[in-house]
């Protein structure tokens, strides 16, 4: 039997920021719908905290999916969870700073501020009943003993999964399989792999990550996304299908991707 993984599509938020891309409402909720009908576990449906019209989009979404899981996306603030808590998702996703480079140079604090926040925002979310997962960023450029440490405490608190997020697509495929694993060997939390496409390698990482244990996949259709792009759901399911339990398998992707196709590129 083939062991089980799950996708995540966020082409709602990663994928808008590829540029030429803007959806409206209207097309958010049938893109999401034709990724609810095709059967991808949990559709990361935007930002609430970006606003009034993104916080429509996503209500609308949670409101006419069927089987999908809808969650958002956070930074690692209160004030943005709570636009979260408006929307009424499944999944509060937290986006938290893990490599020092984001955490000393960018932000200009230290780690114990890190662990404070975390621990803060993601217990605000947990003691009203959501789901939580976080995504650690820069994670690729971070030091493997404070991931370790910091998934540790997330798994005591509570968190369903953490996501290993290649923020500046920087890994490489052996790269990927050895840090998934030490991950998972050293915390047994569940793990999800974010790959971006700077190098080109955003599928075989994400292959990798999945064979090293990882059980959530960041897609986007078409491969769009932030600078060069992310994992392309149609590219991993090709090459991921005979080896794993994955939905949308090979032989219905090619229903999703024609039918995406004709609202992603309805201009050209």
């Amino acid at each position: 039997m083939k062991e089980k993984k799950y996708l995540i599509d966020t082409t709602l938020r990663d994928g808008e920021q590829s540029p030429g891309f803007a959806f409206n409402i209207d097309e958010k909720v049938m893109l999401a719908q034709l990724m609810d009908k095709a059967g991808i576990y949990q559709i990361e449906a935007g930002v609430p905290a970006m606003g009034k019209y993104e916080k429509t989009a996503i209500c609308e979404i949670i409101d006419k999916r069927i089987n999908a899981k809808i969650s958002t996306w956070n930074r690692m603030k209160k004030e943005d969870i709570e636009h979260s808590f408006d929307c009424r998702p499944d999944i509060i996703h937290i986006s938290a700073p893990i490599s020092y480079v984001h955490i000393y140079s960018k932000l200009k604090k230290n780690k114990i501020w890190l662990q404070k926040n975390l621990q803060e925002c993601v217990s605000y979310a947990l003691d009203k009943g959501y789901t939580v997962t976080v995504g650690l960023e820069d994670a690729s450029r971070a030091d493997i003993t404070f991931i370790i440490s910091i998934a540790n405490l997330l798994k005591d608190l509570g968190v369903a999964s953490i996501r290993f997020a290649d923020t500046v697509g920087v890994l490489t495929p052996s790269r990927t399989y050895q840090t998934i694993r030490d991950i998972i060997s050293n915390t047994g939390i569940s793990v999800g792999i974010h790959a971006h496409n700077d190098l080109g390698m955003a599928v075989a990482n994400s292959l990798e990550a999945a064979k090293a244990g990882a059980s959530f996949i960041d897609t986007t259709l078409f491969g769009i996304g932030e600078r060069a792009g992310n994992c392309d759901i149609s590219q991993f399911i090709w090459a991921a299908d005979k080896l794993f339990d994955i939905k949308p398998s090979y032989s219905c992707i090619n229903d999703l991707i024609e039918s995406a196709r004709e609202i992603l590129f309805k201009d050209n």
